[in-house]
Formats: structure tokens, C-alpha cells, sequence
């Protein structure tokens, strides 16, 4: 192996070197800002953290440059607290086993990949993992791979968990956790949500492990102290409403009574369907008017249907007014991939599951379930009404007065536009909330502009950029929108927030659930448009502090 070691240099010519984050996935904005490599005893001194934890990775390489790994952390120990050392070497620890007091200072041993040979033993660090009491004559815990707790198969899976934390409890083992990161895909199961992926480890109802290394202690800490253990039945919940886009479409393709059905029982408080127009004049639900973006369509029988409408959008496309309902029925759905671009994708499993469903089938779903809400969102109106003789307001206003919506007191209907008139024309047709969409990024609004949305709607929809603004991906001065729309009683809804990391401000430490908080407890949003609506329910049902993440 070729590099720079630390054995090349004194402590004195590293001095003149500074850290970088050195990870393509995280913001270079702190590299060369002169931030130094510290001793154990700088950390102490200048951090003060309630806990020092050694971790000596390479004895048996420095002590072939006659540098005693040993002999360094005898002499660090009586300068600095230390609660904990780790290695994955077994002989090291060994060799100070006898020095410490277990009870102020833990000795962890550290296993790397199962194939990798532990060099003072000559046996895979697999092997060892089956033998822990070998392990409890030196140590008092081991530190493992989340992947030992959790096998992931090649194609990014999670199985049922192993026995190892059961089997190393059981003989007075503690375990420790690592690999948690959240700039890199988790496994699918997760939904890209790392507090999803850390309950599974320490709220489970079987198991929990001790304690957890991660690159993002914010996710875990809130994990800890904010979700587990903590049913649905907790009296402080966060107020707002968590809207679904799409449904499920983090999880599912987009607008399928799949992913409508995984919404409801992931706790959405409202499930939306962008309502298109079928040749045949059926109103159904699909992402776009643009049938190639979430169908087959491309490769089927219709493919020659192609159009080019500049009015509608750019470019090629095949619309929903060029097939019938039935037609539309045949296609196949196609789970959204917006990320791809980072090689971000979602759940394979599911990329062809569903079947679209039409406004009336959207209903009749949403009807007799823990949901609060539904949202109809309504586009082109002028362009279908003109030019293709299909009245889509007229439509979703006899749908919903044929499902006995229209005056329903149990449910709220929604119904959302970028189109004052739209609005305008439904508004005395039923006991409506209608959400005037702003779909470009605002800081504020004249008096005068908010007076006339109040005078056609009853809430606002806007971007997350017009509340909480970023300059390269960092947090500017939080707008005035929010404050002014609910000055003038109208709620605010923001959109759209995905667990993808690459979604999110680098002040959210690709954390989803820390992106939500800030909008709802910082900024005091009334409600998120989210395509992974479980992750947002889940902040609103098991959140157990009504002041930011320090929860306990």
C-alpha cells in the first residue's frame, strides 16, 4: 500500500496539515478552514464532551515500527477520562485488560467484515463472532457492523435480524452498533430515512443494542430520545397535516391504489390525486398530464400517440385525453425515480405494482379509514375546457357530489390550483377548502395580493424555498411568507419534502425528520406535502418534545 502514514511525521509537521471531510456526499464548505488534527487530551480541553471513546485500530502495525500503542494509551489515560477503548485486534486488548477498571473504563472489541482475519488470532472476524466468550475473558462489549445485527442481501434488502445481540447479552456482553451514516442509500426497507433504520436496532420489541457509532449523532439522538418507545397514544403530538404527493410515492409508483393504500396506514392525514382527464371524459388520478412519466406507456400499443402540445409543456409527450379510461387501465405504472441522477433510486420491488385508479375509485378508498382528508389537484382546466371539450372542474364537482362529498362534515375535501379561476368556479359548490398553489419561490406577499387569494381560496400551497431559502444548499434568513399568509387566516402548506438526502439543505444533516421539524416547529408550517408520508407521520405522532429535538 502506497500513502502517507502517520509513522512518517512528527506531531510537530502534522500541525501545518488540516481535515477535510474527504466524502463526495457531504459539503466541502469546511475544508480548508484550518481545522487542525487534535490529541486526546485537545479534545478534552477544548470540547469537554462527557465522554471519551479510544478506538486503536493498528497496534500490530505500530509496534513493527516499535511505536507501543500499548504504552500510549496507559499514558493518555492518566491525563484524560477515558470511558471507553475499542480495537479489533484481540491481543491488544489483552495486553491492558488488567490495567483497567471495567466499571470506569469498558474495553470494546471492535470486528471488521466477516471475511477480514483478525491478525493476532489468524481467525475471520466471522469465525470470532461465534465465540463471545472468548470475547467476555477480555472485553466488555463488542462493536459490530450494523449489517451483523442486520444481514443485507446484494440487492439492498434487510433479512431478519441475526442472534448475536441476544447471544452477547445473554453472557453479560454489551453491543455496540456502527455503519450509520445518512449520505448514503440505506437499504430500500427504510424508505431513506434514518431514523427508521435506527428504531429497527434499538426499539424493536425484542432486542436493543447498547449503543450506536454513527457520522450523524443528531439522527440517533433524536432516535433516542424522541421516538422510541413511544406509542401513537403520546398526548404530545405536533399539529399539522401531513398531505400526501401522489400517495405513497416514495414507496410506490405514483397515484396506484398501492400507493394510496400504503399512505393511509403509514398515518397520512390527507391523500391527494392530481386529477386528469381520460378521451372519454373520465376523471382519474395521475401524477401529470404527461402519461410517459410514470406509465409504460412508452413502450406499449400507444407509443404512436405521441404529441407535441407547447401550451401543456415541452417536447414530446403522450396526454391523458388521448386515451380512454380503458386504455389508460392497460398501462402499466412506473415508480418515480427523481433522484436517479444520484443514483438515488427507490424500491425496485415495487417499481411496477398498482393499478391507476379514477377519481371515483379514489373516493370510494379514501371513505371509512383514519384518514381526515383528501386533496384533488386540478391543472390545465382552460387548455382541456377550449380545446379538447372537457370541462375538468365540472367533472370533480359531479364525482364528488355522486360520492356524497359535497357536503360531508366528517371529511374534508381539499382542492388545490395554480389557477385563481378554477378556484373561483368551484368556490359555493360545497364545503370545500380551496388551496391557492404559488408555484414560484416568494419571500413575501403585498397585503393587497393576499387579500385577493383570500377572497378565491382558503390556504396556500407554496415551495419549501419560499419559507426556509437556501444559497448552495445552506439555510438563508427564513422568509415572511408564513407569517403573513397566517396573518391574514390562511394556513400554509409547503412542499415537497422527500427522504432523499440530496433533497435537503446541508442544516439538515440528511436527516428528514430534522428537515420536517424545522418547518413545522421552526417555522410553523400547518401542514407538509411529502411523498414519504410515514416518515412525517411519524414526527407527528411519536414526537415526544413540543420544543425542537431536545427531547428529554
Amino acid at each position: 500500500m502506497k500513502g502517507w502514514f502517520s509513522i512518517d511525521f512528527t506531531l510537530k509537521d502534522l500541525a501545518t496539515v488540516y481535515l477535510t471531510q474527504g466524502i463526495g456526499s457531504r459539503s466541502p464548505r469546511f475544508d480548508g478552514n484550518f481545522l487542525p488534527i487534535l490529541t486526546a487530551q485537545e479534545v478534552i480541553q477544548q470540547l469537554k464532551p462527557p465522554g471519551l471513546w479510544l478506538n486503536i485500530q493498528h497496534d500490530q502495525f505500530f509496534s513493527q515500527h516499535n511505536l507501543s500503542m500499548r504504552n500510549y494509551v496507559l499514558s493518555t489515560s492518566r491525563s484524560v477520562p477515558v470511558s471507553y477503548i475499542s480495537s479489533p485486534e484481540v491481543n491488544f486488548l489483552r495486553s491492558i485488560v488488567t490495567r483497567f477498571n471495567r466499571t470506569r473504563t469498558k474495553l470494546v472489541f471492535r470486528f471488521l467484515a466477516r471475511n477480514i482475519v483478525e491478525p493476532s488470532r489468524s481467525q475471520t472476524y466471522d469465525s470470532l463472532s461465534k465465540n463471545l466468550a472468548f470475547i467476555k475473558t477480555f472485553a466488555s462489549g463488542i462493536l459490530v457492523p450494523k449489517a451483523y445485527i442486520y444481514p443485507v442481501t446484494p440487492e439492498n434488502y434487510v433479512q431478519p435480524y441475526s442472534s448475536i445481540v441476544s447471544d452477547a447479552h445473554k453472557i453479560g456482553l454489551e453491543v455496540y452498533a456502527s455503519d450509520f451514516v445518512n449520505d448514503q442509500p440505506l437499504s430500500y426497507n427504510y424508505s431513506y430515512d434514518p431514523i427508521e433504520e435506527t428504531l429497527h436496532y434499538i426499539d424493536n420489541g425484542v432486542f436493543s443494542v447498547d449503543g450506536l457509532l454513527t457520522d450523524f449523532p443528531i439522527t440517533q439522538s433524536e432516535a433516542i430520545d424522541c421516538f422510541a418507545h413511544v406509542g401513537k397514544n403520546n398526548s404530545r403530538q405536533v399539529k399539522f397535516l401531513v398531505i400526501s404527493y401522489n400517495g405513497a410515492s416514495g414507496d410506490y409508483p405514483s397515484c396506484t391504489d398501492k400507493a394510496y393504500t400504503k399512505a393511509i396506514q403509514d398515518g397520512a392525514d390527507v391523500i391527494d390525486c392530481p386529477v386528469q382527464m381520460s378521451k372519454d371524459g373520465v376523471p382519474f388520478c395521475f401524477q401529470s398530464i404527461n402519461l410517459m412519466e410514470a406509465s409504460n406507456i412508452a413502450q406499449s400499443e400507444f407509443r404512436n400517440r405521441t404529441t407535441t402540445i407547447l401550451e401543456l409543456r415541452p417536447g414530446p409527450a403522450i396526454f391523458s385525453f388521448s386515451l380512454t379510461w380503458s386504455e389508460v387501465q392497460s398501462l402499466t405504472p412506473q415508480i418515480s425515480n427523481p433522484y436517479q441522477a444520484f443514483s438515488l433510486y427507490r424500491n425496485p420491488a415495487n417499481r411496477m405494482e398498482g393499478k391507476f385508479v379514477s377519481l371515483s375509485d379514489f373516493l370510494a378508498l379514501a371513505r371509512n379509514t383514519s384518514l381526515s382528508g383528501v386533496l384533488l389537484r386540478i391543472e390545465n382546466a382552460t387548455y382541456l375546457a377550449e380545446n379538447q371539450g372537457l370541462s375538468v372542474t365540472d367533472a370533480v364537482l359531479d364525482v364528488l357530489s355522486k360520492a356524497g362529498y359535497n357536503n360531508l362534515t366528517t371529511m374534508k375535501v381539499m382542492i388545490q390550483s395554480t389557477n385563481s379561476s378554477v378556484l373561483t368556479k368551484i368556490k359555493g359548490h360545497g364545503n370545500y377548502e380551496l388551496v391557492y398553489e404559488v408555484d414560484e419561490n416568494i419571500r413575501d406577499a403585498a397585503n393587497s395580493t393576499v387579500e385577493d387569494i383570500k377572497s378565491f381560496a382558503n390556504s396556500v400551497a407554496v415551495t419549501k424555498m419560499s419559507v426556509l431559502p437556501t444559497n448552495s444548499l445552506y439555510l438563508t434568513m427564513q422568509t415572511n411568507t408564513v407569517a403573513k399568509l397566517q396573518a391574514y387566516k390562511l394556513p400554509v402548506y409547503v412542499q415537497l419534502f422527500s427522504n432523499e438526502f440530496v433533497s435537503q439543505a446541508w442544516d439538515f444533516f440528511s436527516d428528514a425528520t430534522v428537515e420536517i421539524n424545522s418547518f413545522v416547529t421552526g417555522a410553523g408550517v400547518d401542514g407538509v406535502i411529502t411523498d414519504f408520508p410515514r416518515t412525517a407521520a411519524t414526527y407527528k405522532t411519536s414526537f415526544s418534545s413540543p420544543h425542537g429535538l431536545r427531547c428529554k
